[in-house]
């Protein structure tokens, strides 16, 4: 793996964003939050580039959303 210094930074965000997102889910008993969640947090590990980084991010959000608004 390269530490390229785009990559690293963006990479931040995702497991923010699924750090947060896992919170909200176990104090809300949502289990498409949790799942994101972990999937944001998890995801930074295999995408290499900086486009698989944000397709990636992108990709879950957008699933995230359909669940939610699904009313799983």
């Amino acid at each position: 793996m390269s530490f390229e210094p785009t990559w690293l930074f963006l990479s931040l965000f995702p497991g923010s964003i699924g750090f947060v997102l896992l919170v909200y889910g176990k104090k809300q008993h949502r289990w498409p939050h949790i799942v994101a969640g972990l999937l944001f947090m998890a995801y930074p590990y295999v995408a290499t580039t900086v486009p698989a980084l944000v397709g990636g991010g992108v990709l879950l959000s957008l699933a995230l959303w359909y669940a939610v608004r699904e009313g799983w």
